[in-house]
Formats: C-alpha cells, sequence, structure tokens
C-alpha cells in the first residue's frame, strides 16, 4: 500500500512539474513581441532615410519570414520544438526587434512606399548585327 502511494505521488509531483514548466515556457512565447526590441541596437535606424528604410524592411520581412519556415520545418521532426527554439529562436527575435525599430522610423520619418528602381534598358545592337568599332573605321 505504501509503495503505491509513494509512486502514485511521485506521478502528481512529475505532472505537477510538467505544468509549471508548460506554464512558464507558454509565458515566455508571449513575451518575445516586447522583449523583440531589447535584442535591437536602438539608435541603428536614426540616420536611415526613406529609401534605405524601404530596403531594410523588405530584407528584414524575408528574413523573418525565412526563419518562420525554419521554425516550423523544425517542429515537424522529433523533437523539433526544442530543436527550433535552440537553432531559431534568439535569431528570430532579434530580427523581429530590428523590425519594430525600422518600422517605428519609417512612421517618425513620414516614408512612403516608393516603386523599385528598374535596371537601364540594354543599349540596341548595332546595325546588321555587326559590333560598332571603336575607331570608327571597319
Amino acid at each position: 500500500m505504501a509503495a503505491s502511494f509513494s509512486s502514485s505521488l511521485r506521478g502528481c509531483g512529475a505532472l505537477l512539474v510538467l505544468l509549471v514548466a508548460g506554464a512558464a515556457l507558454s509565458g515566455c512565447a508571449g513575451m518575445s513581441e516586447t522583449i523583440a526590441p531589447a535584442f535591437a541596437d536602438p539608435a541603428r535606424y536614426e540616420l536611415y532615410d526613406c529609401k534605405q528604410l524601404q530596403t531594410e524592411r523588405k530584407a528584414l520581412a524575408k528574413r523573418t519570414a525565412d526563419l518562420q519556415r525554419l521554425m516550423e520545418k523544425a517542429e515537424t521532426g522529433a523533437g523539433g520544438a526544442v530543436v527550433s527554439e535552440l537553432a531559431y529562436r534568439n535569431d528570430y527575435i532579434a530580427v523581429r526587434g530590428q523590425s519594430q525599430l525600422a518600422e517605428e522610423a519609417w512612421r517618425r520619418n513620414k516614408c512612403r512606399e516608393m516603386p523599385e528602381a528598374t535596371p537601364p534598358a540594354a543599349e540596341p545592337p548595332s546595325p546588321a548585327g555587326r559590333p560598332a568599332s571603336i575607331s570608327g573605321k571597319r
């Protein structure tokens, strides 16, 4: 009788530890939005103009999407949640912090989306498909 009571008490203790750990980890997931700026340099975007901010915002959005995709892929494997947290979470939080700071600078500078610059058109080929001579003689 005493052995079964001790065994059930041990099982309840283990369950309690798992519940507490789960609650603690779920709290960390919600904190990432408020902690993210702490992982980024707040003065980084102070001197950026709107064109630089637009380029940076796009790069940060791409990096965030890449990290999310990697985290989702890691979570599909055995022990994936742990791998995802250890391998990608810190980078993800840092990039999110940079994104938030870039967005704040974007709003502060009252920037607007500008169309991407198109590369210049290639020169048309010379007559008769021959390269033009430099000296003018053929």
